[in-house]
């Protein structure tokens, strides 16, 4: 079962850090800034001419900063200031969310540990170069896994500062 990080401040209270926190063999720093875009589309064909790159095939895979999450849905992570051409008169949907998250970064040979106390995913299965949309306790992620001691979420900004503090939590009681 997992337990809810009790945090015994108020909302306002709560703010994102900028330096990283280290502890217990993990390490959780703020990503680098990127360009992000929620991309839509019933056939896969048209959004990768729309957007000039290839589509990762299966959900959960990722290829070229795209992650798949559902049978129409993926989520592109691309360098800051990137854009990606919005399909005007076609059948898809781009939309710019860079300003919608913020990405934190957890690594270290911890990193699958810390993130598990409140993920319910086996993070021992979850391979390299796949992502998902899932939770951490009752905060909706994306949770991409870069390597096999290195994470990235994805979280709503208004959720981000609550997430930074239960995961400062997390490597603080490991």
């Amino acid at each position: 079962m997992i337990e809810i990080t009790p945090l015994a401040v108020s909302a306002a209270d709560l703010v994102v850090g900028t330096a990283p926190v280290s502890g217990h063999d993990v390490r959780l720093s703020l990503a680098p800034a990127a360009a992000r875009y929620s991309l839509r589309a019933r056939d896969p064909a048209t959004l990768a001419g729309v957007i000039g790159r290839a589509l990762p095939a299966r959900i959960g895979d990722m290829q070229g900063g795209i992650a798949c999450l559902g049978p129409d849905e993926y989520y592109a992570l691309l360098p800051a200031g990137e854009r990606v051409p919005d399909g005007a008169g076609l059948p898809v949907s781009v939309v710019d969310v860079s300003d919608r998250a913020l990405g934190f970064v957890v690594e270290g040979t911890g990193a699958a540990a810390g993130i598990a106390t409140g993920c319910p995913l086996d993070l021992d299965r979850f391979a390299v170069g796949r992502a998902t949309r899932t939770l951490f306790e009752t905060v909706e992620i994306i949770l991409l896994r870069e390597d096999t001691t290195r994470f990235r979420i994805e979280v709503w900004r208004s959720f981000a500062p609550w997430l930074w503090h239960a995961l400062v939590a997390t490597i603080a009681d490991r």
